[in-house]
């Protein structure tokens, strides 16, 4: 993946990294909040049904307990014994002796006055009978749970089922719905029966409606549902003391993602990573300008000029990015690059003029690599060219350290390439060095040509270039009068706008066929 894409990823995951921990600290605060509502209206429902069972539990105890009674029916002892377990059981309100359901005397009354109880509604699976009837010897017009044995019936509030305070920071309100009649028994607030309805149609536990959360329980043994209810309104105020908790955390996590992704974007965006990708993806092109023999006029060839083009179509300059190539030790894969661009953009001109030759740029640091002598023998006859055809330009700099850069030129001119000095006289050192190198060509750097005419520094590089038998190139060549000068100097070559500006391949191509014959040379219309 190159690092245009991984920007592209990176960037992507910056986003998400500040949006998803903010997010899910939202949602972790808002589930949060829901799970303590949840939790809390679930704790109050089972304490509800466990008040229940031991409510339940407390009557069959009780009529347990009475029914170990052996004296006479309704007699003062009986009744005694009825009241002291009434009394010692709170939750029994009263307690009935029953002869074939008909109530006979009760721990309120010596004689009962009411009617024969009903079939029993149920039967518990430990044998007791259950129902919810009206019937008491109080005249009381309310609903009783009743529990009985073969001779006794305890009656029940069902109040005493649902009085349980809820321990949270809400309101919950509870009811006792029967199951069988649907009539509602008890509750601690208002009820809609609709719910119920709702309720029994489903297999649903919990569900919510109206901003309401309705928790349902069945007792099958009295034949009872306990519904618990609570609002949702107090959720929000939950939801936002969750949120001071968790949306801090969430912050802290996406700046400290974000930190460490834009430290890793910055990286990405470096140099080192822009020129890699643009290598990788060959975007760096090559563009060629013409080198021209000043006594005939005819192309001899041209210097391969590399130009990376932006993503607005601009162009950097070589002087802008081979700096920042050697700052990040990429020089050995864009001089692999520019090579391998110059064969297959010139091989087959070449082929068909073995005359003509182009000079490529090297790294000081190319001269030391043992990767360049095969990559040019390898493409050389790969494209049938002749090693003469590939001349090779070296700056000043290549000769900082003789014992090593010597014996690579002489190793690349056994092969058969011409070696230019490139930029000769912008050194410090360059004077010492001619004499010990073996080099084919030297070329006057641009400054010394722009100051022909009030400079006598050239003269000197001129006498100096043929004492050592050495052809030279004039670089940056664009008037009548530097040209006239030149060639009356005997310098050999010359390159610069007076004939052509860097020019892509096909221009290059188009340009030197028409300028192949000698007398052609004219400035460039361009």
């Amino acid at each position: 993946m190159t690092s245009r894409r991984l920007v592209s990823v990176v960037t992507v995951v910056l986003i998400l990294a500040v949006l998803v921990p903010v997010g899910l600290s939202i949602w972790l605060a808002h589930r949060q909040a829901q799970e303590t509502f949840i939790k809390e209206l679930d704790a109050y429902a089972t304490r509800v049904v466990m008040r229940t069972q031991k409510v339940v539990q407390q009557a069959k105890l009780a009529l347990n307990e009475i029914d170990q009674f052996t004296g006479t029916p309704c007699s003062p002892a009986h009744l005694l014994a009825m009241r002291r377990v009434a009394f010692a059981n709170h939750y029994v309100q009263e307690m009935i002796y029953v002869d074939h359901l008909q109530p006979v005397c009760s721990s309120l009354e010596n004689h009962s006055r009411e009617g024969m109880l009903p079939p029993p509604e149920r039967i518990t699976p430990d044998g007791y009978q259950a129902w919810l009837t009206t019937q008491n010897d109080i005249g009381l017009n309310r609903i009783m749970a009743a529990l009985g044995s073969e001779r006794h019936v305890v009656m029940i509030d069902p109040l005493s089922f649902i009085d349980v305070l809820p321990f949270g920071a809400w309101p919950i309100d509870v009811s006792l719905v029967s199951m069988t009649t649907n009539r509602l028994i008890a509750s601690s607030g208002g009820f809609n029966p609709a719910i119920w309805q709702q309720a029994r149609q489903s297999t649903l536990t919990r569900f919510q409606q109206k901003g309401i959360l309705y928790d349902v329980r069945r007792f099958p043994e009295l034949g009872l549902a306990i519904i618990t209810a609570a609002s949702l309104d107090p959720l929000g105020k939950n939801l936002h003391r969750q949120l001071l908790i968790w949306l801090p955390i969430g912050v802290l996590m996406s700046l400290l993602i974000a930190f460490f992704l834009l430290r890793m974007l910055r990286r990405l965006q470096s140099p080192h990573y822009r020129i890699l990708d643009a290598i990788n993806a060959r975007e760096i092109e090559v563009y060629y300008q013409p080198i021209v023999a000043l006594g005939s006029g005819k192309v001899v060839g041209a210097e391969a000029l590399a130009r990376w083009r932006q993503a607005d179509g601009r162009f950097l300059t070589p002087d802008i990015f081979i700096p920042l190539a050697e700052q990040s030790g990429l020089m050995p894969q864009l001089t692999q690059l520019i090579i391998e661009t110059v064969f297959s953009d010139l091989g087959p001109w070449l082929q068909r003029h073995p005359d003509q030759h182009v000079s490529i740029n090297l790294d000081p640091g190319d001269l030391v690599s043992k990767r360049l002598p095969p990559l040019l023998s390898t493409l050389l006859t790969r494209w049938q060219l002749s090693a003469s055809q590939i001349a090779l330009e070296i700056t000043e700099r290549g000769f900082a350290d003789p014992k090593v850069s010597s014996p690579a030129i002489a190793e690349l001119r056994r092969a058969g390439h011409a070696i230019y000095i490139d930029d000769f006289g912008t050194g410090y050192s360059s004077l010492s060095y001619l004499q010990d190198l073996e080099v084919d060509i030297l070329k006057i750097d641009k400054s010394f040509v722009d100051a022909l005419e009030y400079k006598n520094v050239t003269p000197h590089i001129i006498e100096m270039a043929k004492a050592l038998g050495l052809a030279m190139v004039a670089e940056g060549v664009e008037t009548d009068g530097q040209l006239e000068w030149l060639r009356n100097h005997g310098v050999q070559f010359a390159q610069g706008w007076f004939y052509s500006k860097a020019l892509p391949k096909e221009a290059f191509m188009a340009w030197a066929e028409e300028n192949l014959r000698p007398n052609q040379a004219t400035p460039d219309a361009s």
